[in-house]
């Protein structure tokens, strides 16, 4: 099994948006918060209909920013607190609306909304793509994962296997430990 780095006094935002993928995030907040980590979670709309924020509030001791109209804390603007405390942002799972937000400005969103406020080369922010394997494939998903990547952004590979829509390709999120393991290497450099 691999070594889980430190992440001793770091902030992580973790973002989180709709796909089936999202059940996979719950182990990847308990262990950086076992490992030190100050962790916000923001979850969109579709990401909530597929894991309760209950269960990353409980997970972090974080409300959890579900909505870019409510303020948890205060009456501050969040996004930009939460952006300029953050030492790194997880995007996981990034389904393919996320990536054309990120690519075109859009922030209707927390994800995008807070990612929109952190400049991906000096905090950074690791996309997990995920979705299926013909979605993946279409040229527009490809332009955004490289207008994206162009832009500063960390994004993963995506996983060949098998698929919640039952066929079988390209397109599965990075498996937890892989997913620290980015956040541990981005951070390497981080002061």
């Amino acid at each position: 099994m691999a070594k889980i780095p430190s992440f001793d006094g770091r902030r992580i935002i973790v973002g989180i948006t709709g796909g089936i993928a999202c059940y996979k995030i719950a182990e990847v907040v308990s262990k950086l918060v076992q490992n030190g980590a100050a962790v916000n979670v923001l979850m969109t709309d579709s990401a909530a209909r597929f894991i309760a924020p209950l269960t990353f509030a409980s997970l972090t001791g974080n409300a959890v920013f579900d909505s870019q109209w409510s303020f948890v804390e205060g009456h501050d603007p969040q996004h930009i607190r939460l952006a300029k405390n953050a030492d790194a942002m997880l995007i996981a799972p990034c389904t393919m609306n996320m990536l054309a937000k990120l690519t075109h400005g859009l922030t209707d969103d927390p994800v995008s909304l807070v990612a929109s406020a952190i400049d991906p080369v000096t905090v950074p922010i690791i996309l997990a793509p995920s979705m299926n394997t013909t979605m993946l494939g279409q040229a527009s998903t490809q332009r955004n994962l490289q207008s994206l990547s162009n832009d500063g952004f960390t994004v993963l590979e995506t996983q060949n296997g098998w698929q919640a829509c039952k066929t079988v390709g390209q397109g599965r999120m990075e498996d937890p430990l892989s997913l620290i393991e980015a956040l541990g290497e981005a951070l390497v450099n981080k002061p």
